[in-house]
């Protein structure tokens, strides 16, 4: 086992590296990047704001404008390079032009309306419980994660452009947390199956992967199945057949599994090491995944095909100060610097080599979590 529950605690209690400011500037908005966007969501503790940066052509970033969501950031306990411990706390909704963030310490979700790079805040709501940390959405659905105190996942509608609680939706993970967690027993991720019919919560040290029932109204079903996965389970995407792929912190590796009909997951393979330290974060990109070793300051590369998981590059980029979340788009992948402060930018080459395009600085990034890009 290359890493382990303690060396993620030694990890996590690493002081957040130190930020330099940036200056707005306006890029150039023609052509075919115009209006292309990378939002970042700050999560300070005194006051929660996106980050909204111009994505241009080459897949550089200029920063333009900070947006306050209304709400605060939060930690969680012993928290170092990954303050919200989830993958997926800022949630870009393209269809209907929304973006969603999270606001651990005042217990609300911000929602934006998106026009190209440029955000306006339309709502700021209650998000069922304490402590919220992520965000699943399919199709007009969307579930909030609620990491502190048991967890919680609550769920709203979306119309209009904007989101509507459904009465009755809020549902207990049961977890033994306190209010704000440990960052290693909190849930780290929540999400829908492609077809929908599940809603599936990881819990890390719980050991668990959480999957209910969605039923016609939205609603879950009243507990969900708790199938041990263990050590550490954390983030996820699923393949084009359907099939889980989940990483485990505690080995560092990637496996495939199967949601079946009565929320239960089959093991489809074995996990596959990356030979790193603490696998958290996963974004698939150009047909490969890329995952963030936050433990190892490094992203690997993984292909996932015909049922089978393959390391394909070990060390894809290294040197990013605590990796945490990351997105993808255009050709281009974002990592996020927990103990920096910045966002590292990353050229997909041919057979999904990473090359180095730009350090972007976040303003007022030290608290740092949640990355989208469009």
């Amino acid at each position: 086992m290359k890493t382990s529950i303690r060396s993620l605690v030694m990890m996590a209690v690493l002081a957040a590296g130190a930020v330099v400011a940036a200056t707005p500037a306006q890029a150039a908005a023609s052509g075919e990047d115009a209006g292309h966007a990378v939002f970042v969501q700050t999560n300070d503790p005194a006051g929660n704001t996106i980050d909204a940066f111009h994505r241009n052509a080459d897949g550089s970033l200029t920063f333009l404008t900070s947006y306050a969501t209304g709400g605060l950031g939060g930690r969680e306990t012993g928290a170092g390079s990954d303050p919200l411990a989830s993958q997926g706390s800022l949630m870009l909704i393209p269809d209907d032009r929304l973006l969603i963030a999270v606001n651990a310490g005042s217990n609300t979700i911000s929602v934006f309306q998106v026009g190209g790079d440029r955000l306006r805040l339309t709502q700021v709501l209650a998000s069922g419980g304490p402590f919220p940390t992520g965000v699943g959405v399919h199709d007009n659905l969307l579930y909030v994660m609620d990491a502190g105190g048991p967890g919680f996942v609550s769920g709203y509608r979306i119309a209009g452009g904007r989101l509507h609680p459904i009465e009755g939706s809020t549902r207990t993970l049961a977890l033994p947390n306190a209010t704000p967690p440990f960052f290693l027993s909190s849930p780290a991720q929540v999400g829908f199956t492609p077809d929908g019919e599940h809603l599936i919560v990881t819990t890390k040290t719980n050991n668990t992967v959480d999957v209910f029932s969605v039923g016609p109204d939205g609603r879950l079903s009243a507990a969900p199945v708790k199938n041990s996965a263990a050590p550490v389970p954390f983030a996820w995407v699923f393949d084009g057949a359907g099939r889980l792929a989940l990483n485990f912190a505690g080995t560092s590796s990637l496996q495939l599994f199967t949601v079946n009909e009565d929320n239960t997951i089959t093991a489809a393979g074995a996990p596959v090491s990356d030979t790193r330290a603490a696998l958290c974060w996963v974004t698939p990109a150009a047909g490969y995944v890329y995952g963030s070793n936050t433990g190892s300051d490094d992203i690997s590369q993984f292909e996932v095909a015909g049922g089978v998981v393959t390391l394909v590059n070990p060390i894809a980029a290294s040197n990013i100060r605590g990796a945490v979340d990351s997105a993808a788009v255009g050709g281009f992948l974002y990592v996020q610097a927990g103990l920096e402060g910045t966002v590292h930018v990353f050229g997909i080459g041919a057979g999904g080599a990473l090359t180095p395009v730009q350090v972007a600085t976040v303003p007022d990034g030290g608290s740092q979590e949640g990355i989208a890009a469009s």
